[in-house]
């Protein structure tokens, strides 16, 4: 291939060399959970430089086409989508049995810190130290998201010893801890640096992220906190009951 800056239909070499991968996936020559030729070895079959292989890798990766796993290489990658009710439990486990996956919750860590992350702020938190859990949840091994909540300090050990099992509202719930209320923000976001790690996605990787904030019927006990999820892995479903939308039909 002439290493000149465009090919004469004017598209750019990394752009070919894009396309060509991304039609070997859609066809099926690449496989969900193979590993894609070495950068060396594509940059020889194309007759391009290293540089442009991996521009090109770096596009299919922010398109979520292929994942990189450090130190072992880029793969395809599985291209299911999980549905996720908006309900009032943010059942994410229950939703996935459904579906047919297999999920599983893992604890990642237990920490006590203030809250960071200003896009929070929707929700004007304490500016005290609090207890923040953050897991990853699983369907079908493939991680699917990542939650980070916050919580008061006095929780008591029997409630917070569940958490590396059970979703919080769920723990609460078995405590006689009623949440009498729940505030959502969706929106889209690319991945903080500790989701870029769970997702083995690369800065900017776009998420779908929702922040939360639950109220129980304790006025010192409220849940803040936000769960990240690939863009092109997760959607959410809301459904409205009919007083729901003759209320909508009365605004008009």
């Amino acid at each position: 291939m002439n290493k000149s800056a465009s090919t004469p239909d004017g598209s750019t070499f990394h752009e070919v060399v894009r396309a060509e991968i991304s039609r070997r996936i859609a066809t099926g020559i690449y496989k969900p959970g193979d590993v894609i030729t070495s950068i060396a070895r594509l940059s020889k079959e194309f007759g391009v430089s290293a540089i442009t292989v991996k521009r090109a890798l770096r596009d299919l990766q922010s398109a979520g086409l292929l994942t990189s796993i450090p130190g072992k290489g880029t793969y395809v990658k599985d291209r299911f989508r999980f549905i996720c009710e908006l309900d009032a439990c943010m059942s994410a486990l229950d939703s996935a049995r459904r579906l047919g996956f297999q999920p599983k919750m893992e604890l990642v860590s237990l920490t006590k810190e203030r809250i960071k992350d200003t896009t929070l702020s929707a929700f004007n938190p304490p500016d005290k130290v609090l207890l923040c859990v953050r897991k990853v949840i699983y369907a079908d091994d493939v991680p699917i998201m990542y939650d980070s909540s916050f919580l008061p300090t006095d929780m008591s050990d029997e409630i917070v010893d569940e958490f590396g099992e059970r979703f919080i509202i769920d723990a609460l719930r078995r405590h006689d801890v009623t949440v009498k209320h729940m505030s959502l923000v969706i929106d889209a976001a690319p991945a903080s640096p500790e989701a870029q790690q769970v997702f083995s996605v690369p800065n900017g990787y776009p998420t779908l992220r929702r922040l939360y904030n639950l109220k129980t019927d304790s006025p010192t006990m409220s849940v803040i906190g936000v769960v990240e999820s690939p863009f092109d892995q997760l959607a959410c479903s809301v459904g409205f009951g009919g007083w729901q939308i003759s209320k909508m039909d009365q605004g008009k």
